[in-house]
């Protein structure tokens, strides 16, 4: 997916969950929305390089969006619903190998227990649900972890994998890795433990886990190259 033309600037802060004040190079201060609802860990630094999208629509509050952040660590974008489309664009064209079998797709289908998957895959070779989550918490070695912050969403998000499934029924979790410093996946079982132990009972039950890094840049986003998935990450305890 490409971006439109981004204004680039500095943050000053991000509050509310969903604002940020944003410095432009003329020194005019912006307040942006702020797409994500995490923790942001090592994306909100102030002074960080940030760009931000604008839309068109005059019935906007803050008509401008913050979509990417520099960190020390490389360049992140913390618009998380975005993962879907990239996500959703590389499957159509057929950048993940696997789902060949399924040429078509639809998006928010309600399913177990009152979710709505992100996506469906559908063809001669029976269903796919897909939970896409998009990742940008990199921590020291490039070790990407999610969740970033405590989510009773996404355990009722890996319990509706679990249950869907049946012979002609895969689930998939995807790990959309919105950040380029990360080279690899993990639970974050020391933010979420709880989170953690369902991610381990739903692939014993058969939810199959995918981690996948997206090219990360001002002119767009594309899901770009597969990387290793633990559950935990390398050299920590075994729980």
């Amino acid at each position: 997916m490409q971006f439109p033309p981004l204004l680039q600037g500095r943050l000053l802060r991000r509050y509310k969950r969903f604002l940020a004040d944003v410095e432009l190079p003329s020194g005019e201060v912006l307040t942006a929305h702020c797409p994500n609802t995490g923790a942001m860990t090592g994306c909100a630094e102030p002074g960080a390089r940030v760009w931000l999208s604008q839309s068109s629509n005059g019935k906007r509050k803050y008509p401008h969006t913050w979509e990417l952040v520099e960190t020390s660590r490389g360049l992140a974008c913390i618009h998380s619903a975005l993962a879907n489309r990239v996500v959703r664009a590389a499957l159509e064209a057929g950048v993940v190998p696997g789902f060949e079998g399924y040429p078509d797709i639809a998006a928010e289908v309600p399913y177990a227990g009152g979710s709505r998957a992100d996506l469906l895959l559908s063809g001669p070779a029976g269903r796919v649900f897909v939970e896409v989550k998009a990742v940008t918490l990199c921590v020291e070695g490039g070790q990407g972890l999610f969740p970033d912050a405590v989510s009773a969403r996404g355990r009722k998000h890996l319990d509706a994998l679990r249950e869907v499934l049946d012979p002609r029924t895969r689930s998939v979790l995807l790990f959309c890795v919105l950040h380029s410093g990360v080279v690899r996946v993990s639970s974050a079982g020391t933010i979420d433990p709880g989170y953690r132990d369902a991610l381990r009972d739903a692939v014993a039950a058969g939810v199959e886990v995918l981690a996948w890094q997206a090219d990360v840049s001002p002119r767009g986003l594309a899901l770009a190259r597969p990387l290793p998935f633990s559950l935990d990450p390398p050299g920590s305890p075994p729980c």
